[in-house]
């Protein structure tokens, strides 16, 4: 038996959606939905990896709208649905590739149409981290710094999966791009046989209680996401992470095929402190004051 026998319906085009969390995947896979063939989908969130999907996921959605929370059945929300929905399974903090087990167990992956990777520029990524650590009071700020330089391993085999789309059913969305680019939104949609039937970014996504910071915009055109690096520039964890994960030789030599600009900005903190004041007077006498490190290219 099959999974879409499990499900009870035969299901249109079948995505499987990949991102670190605050990478804006809950928008892209909105905009997924309110652009699948006929306008029809139905998508299972955050579902476990090395699992069942059906039994793992966090929230189902149809059409874009949520219709069910953890635990519920997975084929009573299929027939909702019905046959030729668009079915997408997210999953966060793993990446497809090599892996001890199937990332989605019961599910033959010759039946998935596109292995889909949400990816956000790293400056802004690891800005939207911390903030979004800095919220939870049961981190200290060590363990905060130490989270994200973990997920940034992850980040790091995200890039190598990015450059280039050699693999015909391998497709990556940059976040930073999607959001300012209706020509690049327009051009994924195709790359993936989706209609473009609504180009708005959609609105704000309430998984993981939306956006890291608190600003009260209600669609995805009044967020700032990508400031969100010149809005924390001078947080002394972010410095940090930054200047740690600037020694990563394997995560900027990735950035510097994926993501350019962040390869430039970290090349030139490399050679700074973070926050030292001493090492900051030096380094004004030379003209790369820790302003400078965070000017734009």
């Amino acid at each position: 038996m099959t999974a879409w026998q499990a499900l009870g319906i035969a299901p249109g085009p079948v995505l499987r959606v990949y991102g670190l969390r605050r990478s804006g995947n809950h928008a892209v896979i909105n905009w997924l939905q309110r652009n699948a063939p006929g306008g029809r989908a139905l998508f299972f969130n955050n579902c476990k990896p090395g699992r069942d999907p059906f039994t793992t996921f966090r929230a189902a959605e149809i059409d874009a709208r949520r219709v069910a929370g953890a635990d519920a059945d997975a084929a009573a929300i299929a027939q909702q649905a019905g046959d030729g929905a668009a079915l997408i399974l997210s999953y966060e903090d793993v990446m497809p590739g090599k892996r001890r087990r199937p990332v989605s167990t019961g599910v033959d992956d010759a039946a998935v149409d596109h292995e889909v990777i949400v990816a956000r520029g790293f400056m802004n990524w690891a800005a939207s981290l911390v903030r979004k650590l800095q919220a939870n009071p049961a981190y200290s700020a060590p363990k905060r710094v130490a989270i994200v330089l973990t997920a940034v391993t992850t980040y790091t085999a995200m890039l190598n999966l990015m450059t280039g789309e050699a693999e015909p059913r391998s497709i990556a969305i940059r976040y930073d791009d999607w959001r300012v680019s209706p020509d690049y939104r327009a051009g994924r949609l195709a790359r993936l046989g989706f209609e473009n039937r609504d180009d708005t970014l959609g609105p704000v996504q309430g998984y993981g209680n939306g956006s890291s910071f608190p600003d009260t915009a209600e669609t995805g055109e009044d967020l700032r996401a990508n400031e969100r690096w010149r809005e924390m520039k001078d947080d002394p964890e972010y410095r940090i992470v930054l200047w740690l994960a600037a020694q990563d030789a394997g995560l900027c030599e990735g950035l510097e095929r994926v993501f350019p600009d962040d390869a430039a900005r970290l090349a030139r903190l490399a050679a700074t402190v973070p926050v030292d004041p001493a090492a900051t007077s030096t380094l004004s006498a030379h003209g790369d004051a820790p302003e400078n490190i965070f000017r734009r290219n």
